[in-house]
């Protein structure tokens, strides 16, 4: 007896396309050859997204629900460094997420409960409205930085940061470049190196300076 068909709807169209961009990029992502991969001709996948631009808001929803969000209640500092390494691992898990999070305009549900969220975790800690909305541009913009940076690292060099660096350490003149010759030599080009063990270190310095400045905040409203 043959298989029954899978049935056809939004949730596995948008986990066919979450498949395929992550093996091969939005660029490869086209309605027709969606409609191949769940086997249906690409005019049925309009009963389930409107449009290219609905799946790709569907599709960029469905990975910000992956980042853990802070738990009602939860410390600000615990709470900002759960979600932003759990963003950061998402970004890696889907390289393409990224680039879609800076261009889409419609945020979908886990993208609006992601924002309530990080919100609600600074104000119900005491921030106020402006420090809020300065705490979330640096934390993103570290965040966002930080993959970017990783991601070139990962496409230009393959992750290889060491030997590069010992190579490079090798040919730099040190009379002309003391100081970057001396930075390679002993930073980049020890063994092992990895660009991405830096980032905890960079977190913990952004949320030292909101720490210090809620309690600046806090001290002036006494």
């Amino acid at each position: 007896m043959a298989a029954k068909p899978r049935p056809l709807n939004r949730e596995r169209i948008l986990n066919a396309a979450l498949a395929m961009a992550d093996a091969d990029g939005l660029a490869a992502l086209s309605m027709r050859k969606l409609g191949q991969r769940v086997g249906v001709e690409a005019m049925s996948l309009y009963n389930h997204v409107a449009n290219k631009d609905e799946l790709l808001d569907g599709l960029l929803d469905l990975v910000i629900a992956e980042i853990a969000l802070p738990a009602p209640g939860e410390p600000w500092r615990e709470g900002m460094y759960r979600r932003v390494h759990s963003a950061r691992e998402m970004f890696l898990r889907h390289p393409w997420a990224l680039q879609l999070m800076e261009t889409r305009k419609n945020p979908g549900p886990a993208h609006l409960r992601y924002y309530d969220a990080v919100i609600g975790c600074l104000r119900e800690s005491g921030f106020s409205l402006e420090l809020t909305a300065h705490a979330f541009a640096v934390l993103d913009s570290y965040l966002f930085g930080f993959v970017l940076q990783e991601f070139k690292l990962q496409t230009e060099l393959g992750g290889v940061v060491d030997e590069l660096a010992t190579e490079m350490a090798q040919k730099l003149p040190v009379d002309v470049y003391p100081y970057f010759s001396e930075m390679v030599a002993w930073h980049a080009a020890k063994p092992g190196y990895r660009f991405g063990d830096q980032f905890d270190w960079g977190l913990a310095l952004v949320l030292d300076g909101l720490a210090a400045q809620r309690a600046r905040e806090v001290a002036a409203n006494d």
